[in-house]
């Protein structure tokens, strides 16, 4: 009797959350499948991209599907205008227009979908960004989770402005410009019911006016990321691969309120490793330094703006080192893959 035993499938061979979440999972996904598909030309991904021909232009695309819908400090609405504006402003951009897709499940309350958008309305005037096209889809029940949106988005560059994750520099500066851990913590605290979000709201905000502060320092500064998915963590491993540098950050610089704290001690996770969407990291020459914390503490999104650490002179290409309260130090890795899911 001859059995045949099918032959065991790999993890791999699946679509995991962990492939969405902005890390080495989503690296490999990106590399082993979405470029090579596309002929994508290998170098730095960026935030946003920029248009052929046009070197002024630049335009970023992003899908939202946030779980709950609203939660404290924002929803899905403005987070769409607030997520897109701000790719766009880490390479040196303000935002010229957007357009808006719908994605919508059968059986939605007519009234989450009106509040839904004039709240993406309301977050658009106040950026003063026009929505100029759109898109509308309704699928059945069970096909979608509520709403998904997708913006995109198209900027122009400030003239003196041309950051890019490929050009931090031995000896730059890396600024902070807020709290860490606001939006992720919230999101779950939220959608599980832990109590925290009476504490805390979302950080959810644009910040092309902190990049229109930053403008007269034209090219000192190298590098502007906002820490999304992945938190600071995988921005900092992000910039440190693409600009082949090793750098290190003081753990003590790096604000992170009490109850994203708490919220992490609960849940077993580390504080930079959490979802933002209201703040931005800025690697600076080190004789603009203080004017550029300056410059981002003028603007009310960047009143907490903070030093945080240094690229190192050498080192390995791509370390980034932490340094604890107690002067140890350790290597901080690029996350695996998604720990909180659908927080953006």
């Amino acid at each position: 009797m001859n059995i045949e035993c099918p032959a065991p499938r790999h993890e791999d061979e699946l679509v995991l959350l962990g492939h969405g979440a902005g890390g080495r999972l989503t690296a490999e996904l990106l590399d082993t499948l979405v470029l090579p598909a596309l002929d994508g030309q290998a170098g730095p991904l960026e935030d946003a991209a920029l248009l052929p021909g046009h070197p002024d232009l630049v335009i970023s695309t992003d899908s939202f599907v946030v779980s709950p819908l609203f939660f404290p400090g924002g929803d899905i609405g403005s987070l769409a205008v607030h997520g897109t504006v701000n790719d766009l402003a880490m390479r040196g951009a303000r935002p010229l227009a957007l357009s808006v897709a719908l994605i919508v499940e059968e059986g939605l309350p007519m009234s989450e979908l009106r509040a839904v958008l004039q709240s993406l309305g309301k977050a658009a005037r106040a950026a003063e960004v026009p929505v100029v096209t759109g898109d509308t889809k309704v699928v059945g029940r069970g096909a979608a989770d509520k709403v998904f949106i997708n913006t995109t988005g198209v900027g122009q560059r400030h003239h003196a402005l041309r950051p890019s994750a490929a050009l931090a520099r031995p000896g730059d500066a890396i600024l902070l410009s807020g709290p860490i851990g606001l939006h992720g913590t919230t999101v779950l605290s939220t959608r599980e019911g832990l109590g925290f979000e009476s504490d805390i709201a979302s950080d959810s905000r644009p910040l092309h006016r902190i990049v229109h502060a930053l403008a007269p320092l034209g090219r000192h500064v190298h590098t502007l990321r906002d820490p999304t998915r992945g938190g600071l963590a995988a921005a900092l491993n992000e910039i440190a691969r693409d600009s082949s540098i090793a750098l290190e950050v003081e753990d003590s610089s790096i604000p992170v309120p009490d109850a994203v704290a708490s919220a992490c001690d609960l849940l077993g996770l580390d504080p930079l490793i959490v979802a933002n969407e209201g703040c931005l990291v800025a690697f600076v020459s080190p004789t603009a330094a203080d004017e550029a914390l300056a410059a981002i503490r003028s603007v009310p999104e960047g009143s907490d703006a903070v030093r945080i650490g240094e690229v190192l002179p050498d080192g390995p290409p791509g370390r980034v080192v932490l340094r604890t309260p107690v002067g140890a130090r350790r290597v901080v890795d690029m996350p695996l893959g998604e720990q909180l899911p659908r927080i953006c």
